[in-house]
C-alpha cells in the first residue's frame, strides 16, 4: 500500500518532567507534526503499542523503565525495531550519549536544548529513517518518496529535466522458466547497467531509483536521456543474455508450457523505457504527473519490438524515440 502523503507524523515525546514534555509537544505541534506524550518508559511502551507514531523522543533519566531500557525493549520487539528513537541526555554526560547509541538510539539532544535544534533532529532523523526503510534490499536503490522527492526538488530548481520509467519485457518468462532466484539476478543486472550509464553521463548527477519488481526510475537533464537509455538498453541485452541458460541464448528464446500442456515460444528480454520531459515548452510541476506520462510512455515502448524508448510527444517537439536491435 502507498503511503499516505498528507497524514502527519506522530512523534511521541518521554519525559517525567512535565515542563520539558509540553515544551517539546508545543514546538513539534506548532510546526506540523502531531504529538502524544508519556510520563516513563512503561506508559510509552502502552501507548506505542496503541498509536504506532513515527518517531519517539525520549528522555534518559526516568522511574519505572528509563530510556536506556525502553530503547532495549523496542530493538528487541520485532513490531517496533525499526521505531527511530531521539535520547534526551543531560549536558555534559559523554558515556549518557555513548550508552544510549549502544542502546539503539537513532540521535541524541543534550538538555537544555533549543526549538531549531529540536526540528532540525526529528526532522533529519525522520528522513533517513523513510529513506532506509524505502531501499531496496535486492538492488539497494531508494523507493517511490525518495524519486518523487528528487523530482520536487527539481521542479523547484527551476531546472529542465526528464523522468524515465523501465522495466523488463517478457520479464514473466524468466520466472516461469527459471524461477525466481535467476529472475532476481536479471533484476540486479539491470540495476548495475542503470549505475553504469547513469555515471557515465557526468554532471550534473542523474538519479537513480527502484519502484519495484522489474521496475526503475531514472532522472536526469533532457540531454541526458539519449546517451543514457542507449547505454542502457545495449549493455543489458548483453548482460541479460549471458544470464539464460546456453541452449536458450543460442536459439534465442525459451519454451514454456501453459496451462493446457502447449508450449508457447518467448523471446529473450528486452527493455521498454517511457520518458516525460519538463522543458521551456511543457512544464511539469507535479512529480505525479511526470512519473505518470513517464509510464504511459513506457505502455508505448511495449508496443514496440527490441528495447526501445518513447518519449512524451504532446510537448510539440520532434520525438527523439529510438529503437536498439541486437
Amino acid at each position: 500500500m502507498e503511503p499516505d502523503d498528507d497524514r502527519k507524523d506522530v512523534i511521541l515525546v518521554v519525559d517525567d518532567d512535565e515542563d520539558i514534555a509540553r515544551f517539546v509537544e508545543f514546538n513539534l505541534r506548532l510546526h506540523g507534526f502531531d504529538v502524544i506524550t508519556a510520563g516513563d518508559g512503561q506508559e510509552a511502551l502502552e501507548k506505542i503499542e496503541r498509536e504506532r507514531p513515527d518517531l519517539a523522543v525520549v528522555d534518559l533519566m526516568m522511574p519505572r523503565v528509563d530510556g536506556l531500557e525502553l530503547t532495549r525493549r523496542l530493538r528487541a520487539n520485532p513490531m517496533t525495531t525499526a521505531l527511530p528513537v531521539i535520547m534526551l541526555t543531560a549536558k555534559g554526560m559523554t558515556q549518557d550519549k555513548v550508552n544510549g547509541l549502544s542502546a539503539g538510539a537513532d540521535d541524541y539532544l543534550v538538555k537544555p536544548f533549543d526549538t531549531l535544534e529540536l526540528l532540525a533532529r526529528v526532522t533529519s532523523t525522520l528522513r533517513r529513517n523513510k529513506e532506509f526503510r524505502e531501499v531496496s534490499p535486492l538492488t539497494g536503490l531508494p523507493g517511490n518518496s525518495r524519486i518523487r522527492r528528487e523530482i520536487a526538488d527539481r521542479v523547484r530548481s527551476g531546472a529542465d529535466y526528464a523522468v524515465g520509467y523501465i522495466d523488463i519485457d517478457r520479464f514473466k518468462s524468466v520466472n516461469d522458466r527459471y524461477g525466481f532466484v535467476r529472475g532476481d539476478d536479471f533484476i540486479s543486472a539491470l540495476a548495475r547497467t542503470l549505475h553504469r550509464a547513469v555515471v557515465s553521463v557526468a554532471l550534473p548527477p542523474a538519479f537513480l531509483g527502484h519502484v519495484g519488481g522489474d521496475d526503475f526510475v531514472f532522472v536526469c537533464t533532457p540531454e541526458q536521456v539519449l546517451p543514457l537509455t542507449s547505454r542502457v538498453s545495449r549493455e543489458y541485452e548483453k548482460a541479460a543474455d549471458a544470464l539464460y541458460d546456453a541452449t536458450d541464448r543460442e536459439r534465442g528464446y525459451v519454451e514454456l508450457k501453459d496451462r493446457r500442456g502447449n508450449i508457447r515460444r518467448a523471446a529473450l528480454v528486452t527493455l521498454s523505457i517511457g520518458v516525460a520531459v519538463s522543458d521551456a515548452e511543457k512544464r511539469l510541476t507535479d512529480p505525479l504527473d511526470a512519473m505518470t506520462i513517464a509510464s504511459e510512455m513506457k505502455t508505448v515502448a511495449k508496443s514496440q519490438p527490441g528495447s526501445y524508448v518513447a518519449v512524451d510527444r504532446r510537448r510539440g517537439v520532434a520525438d527523439p524515440s529510438h529503437r536498439h536491435v541486437k
